[in-house]
């Protein structure tokens, strides 16, 4: 799966109402609490969990699908939770958030403020609502759950506070860890956000271990998630997971979690021209994170990877 981008227009409306929180809490130095977030917004938490038949009767009562609300069949809502991993929901005729209580704590906070992505950004609620005169399709839901990822991130990582505590020109997953302790979220979703904001040609790669191939691995699909850069995908957007995946599985060691390795890459971009990139690999006992940022102009063959 590949990071996408939203139009330039629906980020800056998004990011008008993630800038109303934070000045409504007063710029607050980060981590920021979610809970704070969620008393300015007047928004009421609760947890569900999937055995749990008194609160999904509770949310079956108060959900739609396609329009028409759920009263008779609360097993139907509790075969999409299973069907669909559903982790949080937002009811918005209660402006209540629900969180799956058995998520780790790290990863209810990204649910948590994905939730409250969808409360804010207005022209969600009608879609939510199952409004019969909104037809929600596939392109259209995955527009919906962009946009909230977007809010999420700009909530979690604070806009100006992070864009701030990047460095482009030193970047490296030292950094990297030290904004995701800074900033009270997972490496996984901070790897994402740096990724997404430099303006620099740029890489982040979410893949099992490379050395420690499972038995359900596809070399078709080697990557969980692959984030590019927008200046990666201008210059460099010949280049596949399978081609990455191969370089990064050349340098990785066989350790179990912690650094796996890392290796200057040199790539080629769609012009023919070589580029000097620092690939480094980190484990976290889920998943290999791979950061890649480019260095320099390249001036001999490392590694490369063409068309």
């Amino acid at each position: 799966m590949r990071n996408t981008f939203l139009k330039e227009r629906t980020a800056r409306d998004i990011d008008g109402q993630v800038a109303k929180i934070l000045q409504g809490l007063g710029n607050p130095d980060p981590p920021i609490r979610l809970e704070d977030v969620r008393d300015l917004l007047s928004l009421d938490l609760r947890y569900f969990s999937s055995t749990d038949d008194g609160l999904i009767r509770e949310l079956a009562h108060n959900m739609r699908v396609a329009g028409k609300q759920i009263l008779l069949r609360p097993t139907l809502l509790l075969d999409a939770i299973k069907t669909f991993k559903l982790a949080a929901l937002y009811l918005p005729d209660r402006k209540r958030i629900m969180i799956d209580s058995s998520m780790p704590p790290i990863k209810q906070r990204w649910g948590y403020g994905h939730e409250i992505g969808h409360s804010i950004i207005p022209w969600h609620n009608n879609y939510m609502l199952g409004d019969d005169q909104q037809t929600l399709t596939p392109a259209c839901h995955e527009q919906l759950e962009s946009e909230a990822n977007y809010a999420a991130a700009r909530i979690l990582f604070m806009q100006g506070k992070f864009e701030s505590g990047v460095s482009a020109s030193s970047l490296n997953f030292s950094q990297v860890k030290a904004l995701s302790k800074a900033f009270g979220n997972s490496m996984t979703t901070t790897l994402w956000r740096v990724v997404d904001f430099l303006d620099i040609p740029a890489i982040g790669v979410i893949s099992g271990h490379p050395k420690r191939i499972l038995e359900d691995f596809d070399p078709a699909n080697p990557c969980k998630y692959f984030i590019r850069s927008k200046p990666f995908c201008v210059q460099f957007d010949h280049l596949s997971e399978t081609d990455l995946f191969a370089i990064i599985s050349g340098y990785c060691k066989y350790s179990k979690k912690g650094p796996l390795g890392s290796e200057e890459v040199e790539l080629i971009d769609r012009n023919g021209k070589r580029h000097v990139f620092l690939f480094e690999t980190f484990h976290n006992s889920y998943d290999a994170l791979t950061l890649g940022v480019y260095r320099r102009p390249g001036t001999f063959a490392i590694s490369p990877c063409t068309h």
